[in-house]
This record gives C-alpha cells, sequence and structure tokens, in this order.
C-alpha cells in the first residue's frame, strides 16, 4: 500500500491523509472536492490491486458530525470511544486483559469511564 500512499499525495496531491493498514482517511474543506477524489481512487485500487472499496463504508462528513474511524469518534478537538467498541470492551474486559484494554481507553476522552471501571474491579475484589 505503499504506492497507493505516493499515489494519493503526489500525484492527487491531498494534503491532509491518514491511513492504517486498510482504513484511510482524507480530510479536506470541499465536499466536492472529495467526491471527485473517489473515482480516481477506486480505478487506482482496481488497476493496481485488484482491490475495491466497500460501498458502504465510504463517506463523506463534516468534521463537526465526528468521524468514525478505528474505534473512536474522531471531533475537532476530542477523540471519544466508539459506543459498539465501548459495549464490547465491557463485555470482554476482565483482570487479565485489563490493562490492554486501559491502554486504549488511554487514547480518547475516557477518564470518567477508565474511573468506573476500575472502581468496579476494585468492588468485585472486596
Amino acid at each position: 500500500m505503499n504506492a497507493f500512499d505516493h499515489y494519493i499525495k503526489e500525484e492527487l496531491r491531498t494534503k491532509y491523509y491518514l491511513r492504517y493498514t486498510d482504513d484511510t482517511l482524507i480530510v479536506h474543506n470541499d465536499p466536492k472536492y472529495l467526491s471527485l477524489l473517489v473515482p480516481f481512487i477506486q480505478h487506482w485500487l482496481w488497476q493496481n490491486r485488484r482491490l475495491s472499496l466497500h460501498p458502504n463504508k465510504v463517506s463523506i462528513r463534516k468534521l463537526l458530525q465526528g468521524i468514525d474511524w478505528l474505534g473512536y469518534v474522531v471531533l475537532p478537538y476530542h477523540r471519544v470511544l466508539r459506543t459498539k467498541t465501548k459495549r464490547r470492551m465491557l463485555k470482554r474486559m476482565n483482570e487479565e486483559n485489563l490493562p490492554s484494554y486501559l491502554g486504549e481507553l488511554s487514547h480518547a476522552d475516557t477518564h470518567r469511564l477508565q474511573e468506573d471501571i476500575l472502581n468496579d474491579l476494585w468492588f468485585e475484589t472486596k
């Protein structure tokens, strides 16, 4: 996917582009510009990698609405955990994997949630 990164940055000249494995995020203030990029990206992916974009996962949103990306909802000045991610995490959490989940929570504004989890764990062990 390194070639794809170069295509996006150098050929399409997008300024704000992020990719983590197969998740891609392009930020621009003009939704029409973003709409015009989609066919170019689809064409490149098919011609060079025989990949296609998932039809239900391509979205153009305003930044103030929040961007659902990598298990978080990214807003202009903070990140929150996606509700589905939080539910799944709370269902699977136990003493063994607690440090891993607390690490994941540290990447968002979840101070209150972390306190609640630790308090619940404290009272369960007593």
